[in-house]
């Protein structure tokens, strides 16, 4: 993982390709933002105040609504995790499991930060 800032890009592994998505300046810890994809589908992304990045589905399994980047940010039992906004289940930034149903989980993409 690379957590220098300076002209830093957010890239997301999709297939076998690094994907270019953002610059890194455009991440703010505790906020998330959403970036569609080459296929249609849409990625929410997130950074810690360590400079970890994280990239997951952004489309709410409950509700089916593209949102989980505007979700509230935080950790429970050490894992990050982003909140729902609009029923508040919790999913894992790491797993993409849904830490209210084990049954949940959303799609996690791989990141990295590249210059």
């Amino acid at each position: 993982m690379n957590t220098t800032t300076s002209g830093a890009v957010l890239q997301l592994l999709l297939g076998e390709d690094w994907l270019p998505i953002c610059d890194r300046s455009a991440l703010i810890p505790g906020r998330g933002v959403a970036a569609l994809l080459p296929d249609g589908r849409q990625a929410a992304l997130f950074v810690d105040r360590g400079g970890r990045t994280y990239a997951i589905d952004n489309r709410d399994p409950y509700s089916g609504a593209q949102v989980l980047s505007r979700g509230l940010t935080g950790t429970r039992d050490g894992r990050a995790f982003v909140a729902s906004p609009l029923l508040k289940q919790c999913f894992d930034l790491e797993t993409g499991r849904c830490l209210d149903d084990d049954a949940v989980a959303v799609t996690v993409y791989a990141s990295r930060l590249a210059h």
